[in-house]
């Protein structure tokens, strides 16, 4: 090598600005967190209290992709970091205009019965899958499994299988004098509701107890649904399935290469999922028949997994009793560990990080 030659082409190189290596920095971060956003890890907060007790309204997440396999984009324009809108605004944070085929690439666990679970809330129609709102709930319920609800208590393919730890119900709360908000935050009964003469509070079924042993306290009596009840919002909302939220099923959960044959119930529980997640082109459904692309069909193959999720809060949750199954395209990660928590109604500011939830692993 010339030495003088690579030393004068050394000296002729300008040293970066300040901002040129502000730029820079700024761009690979950018870049980086993206890529562990994508493949890796995601941080998410819990907005509602479906989940309750197990995981509370200001709970910061991690959340897994490596789990069950990172998705590949399918919504490939879009600004780094954001999710369907640009931070602060009603902007659109994406474009359509490339829609990509959508693979997940290998994890090293499938999902399981139990799991904590993120995902992209199927009902939605006006955002691409990657881009529909962040779902947290428990998969109670995985492809291939039945589920059943007998008065509260979940069936798994004819077992009956024991609650979250920390599972909660609506309950009557009658006493005899005004509460105040210091005996709610206590037992942690959050936006409880004044109601003819009492109040309307979510817990857990030992909290419930323990709350009958004050003298003011009236009557606690658990607000279940009796199986003669229908209630018209629950899944697959059709004459043919007269459930509640606290009867439900039985109720199959489809499994990728599963065959079941074409009939009007059949097309009433599973026709949605024929229509808008399997990758079918031209569907139509008609008078208890199913039309693909022109020719009908008799019996259906499925073409991927689907799941069954609920919340641990079984009384204040919109979940898979209300709106059907999750298609394993939907699935973003698993929930693992809960690494910040505020309580966004303290209003104590030095009380406000809930500290004993810190690094609480998920369960």
């Amino acid at each position: 090598m010339n030495w003088k030659f690579w030393q004068k082409t050394k000296e002729a190189k300008k040293p970066k600005s300040k901002t040129k290596e502000w730029v820079d920095a700024l761009v690979f971060a950018v870049v980086a967190a993206t890529l562990i956003r994508w493949a890796f890890m995601e941080a998410f907060v819990i907005p509602t209290p479906s989940m309750e007790s197990s995981l509370l309204v200001g709970d910061y997440l991690f959340v897994s992709k490596i789990n069950y396999g990172a998705r590949t984009p399918k919504t490939p324009l879009q600004l780094p970091l954001s999710h369907q809108k640009v931070w602060g605004t009603e902007i659109p944070s994406y474009s359509t205009l490339i829609q990509l085929p959508q693979f997940r690439l290998p994890g090293f666990q499938k999902i399981k019965n139990n799991d904590v679970v993120v995902f992209n809330y199927p009902e939605e129609t006006q955002y691409p899958t990657d881009l529909k709102t962040n779902y947290i709930k428990r998969c109670i319920g995985i492809a291939g499994d039945s589920i059943q609800i007998k008065n509260l208590q979940v069936f798994i393919n004819g077992k009956p299988v024991g609650d979250p730890p920390k599972v909660q119900y609506s309950y009557y709360l009658q006493t005899d004098m005004p509460l105040n908000e210091r005996f709610f935050r206590k037992y942690t009964l959050y936006q409880p509701r004044e109601v003819n003469g009492g109040y309307l509070i979510h817990t857990q079924p030992a909290i419930a107890k323990e709350l009958t042993t004050y003298e003011y306290v009236k009557d606690v009596r658990l607000l279940n649904e009796p199986d003669s009840i229908y209630e018209q919002r629950i899944y697959p909302q059709s004459h043919y399935f007269r459930w509640n939220r606290d009867n439900f099923g039985v109720l199959y959960i489809p499994k990728e290469g599963d065959k079941l044959k074409v009939s009007t119930e059949m097309l009433a529980t599973y026709g949605k999922y024929i229509e808008r997640y399997e990758g079918n082109g031209n569907v139509k459904i008609e008078n208890g028949q199913l039309w693909i692309d022109g020719k009908e069909i008799l019996e259906y193959t499925f073409n991927q997994n689907y799941y069954f999720m609920m919340g641990d809060n079984r009384h204040n949750s919109e979940d898979s009793r209300y709106w059907g199954f999750v298609p394993e395209d939907h699935v973003v990660g698993k929930a693992l560990l809960v690494w910040m928590s505020m309580d966004s109604e303290e209003p104590n500011p030095l009380k406000k990080i809930r500290w004993s939830r810190i690094f609480n692993i998920i369960r």
